[in-house]
């Protein structure tokens, strides 16, 4: 079912989602690849993509991990430690999408979205991205900000990265930062048809069966992990109180795909013009 409602979704918004002729290897940046077990995992971040990427790290590691728990965090997202798609060539591309079991997992998209604001812009570690983003959000979308909040760039509201989003400058710009991309701009489920649609919601169950499709499900097991910190729909619900209908809407636009073609529901906490 989730996959037809891919497929369903493509199509009656064609218009909309095969904008791309063909995909390039660049766009499969984020097709992790394991030759030995023929899976290709399609990541996206703030939908427990570490502890898939650990996962990938004990497939592909030929007995170099057992536990993925035992990889840390940011070894994880070391690139070199697991090889994408886009090292490929053109017939071994064509070859692996054919082939190999393709999988991904997805989320609420706005839960997601309000995910990845905490993580980036509340955290006061995460220094790279208020240098790199709240620096630009602030000057962009902050009326008489101060020198220090234009130097830092680390208070971002969240109705300000909103705003930011929804700017027609920011898509011209430059593509969205992963952690905000939509899956659809990550994943291409138009172009690449994916074997397995595996979802936050249901996450465990999900990621064991993928497991157990690829062979591995008596050794492996999805790391259960209870985050006290996750980002929950009440969570969601707050944090978009205090954005106004006009945004709402326009925001919605901009997810609206990842809403329709994984079968999310608009929030019923949206004010939609």
């Amino acid at each position: 079912m989730r996959r037809d409602q891919v497929t369903d979704t493509c199509r009656a918004n064609s218009a909309l989602s095969r904008k791309r002729r063909v995909l390039t290897p660049n766009d499969l940046k984020h097709l992790v690849v394991d030759e030995d077990h023929e899976l290709i995992y399609c990541y996206v971040p703030k939908v427990a993509c570490t502890n898939w990427k650990r996962l990938m790290m004990v497939l592909t590691g030929r007995g170099k991990y057992s536990d993925p728990m035992e990889i840390p965090a940011n070894e994880a997202h070391v690139s070199a430690n697991l090889k994408t798609l886009n090292q490929y060539s053109i017939p071994e591309i064509n070859h692996r999408l054919k082939s190999y079991m393709k999988f991904l997992f997805v989320r609420e998209p706005f839960e997601r979205l309000v995910s990845a604001y905490r993580n980036k812009f509340t955290q006061k570690y995460n220094t790279s991205f208020h240098k790199r983003y709240g620096t630009k959000i602030i000057k962009r979308q902050r009326k008489n900000a101060t020198q220090e909040a234009l130097r830092k760039g680390d208070d971002v509201k969240f109705e300000e990265f909103v705003a930011y989003l929804i700017d027609p400058h920011t898509q011209r710009e430059e593509p969205f930062n992963e952690h905000w991309q939509t899956v659809y701009s990550l994943c291409h489920p138009c172009h690449i048809r994916y074997d397995l649609v595996g979802k936050y919601e249901t996450l465990e169950e999900d990621s064991n069966y993928v497991l157990q499709l690829a062979g591995v499900g008596s050794y492996l097991k999805f790391p259960t992990y209870a985050k006290s910190t996750r980002t929950t729909d009440e969570m969601t619900t707050e944090f978009f109180q205090n954005i106004s209908s006009e945004h709402q809407t326009q925001l919605y636009e901009v997810y609206k795909l990842d809403f329709l073609m994984f079968n999310y529901s608009v929030p019923s906490y949206l004010k939609l013009e």
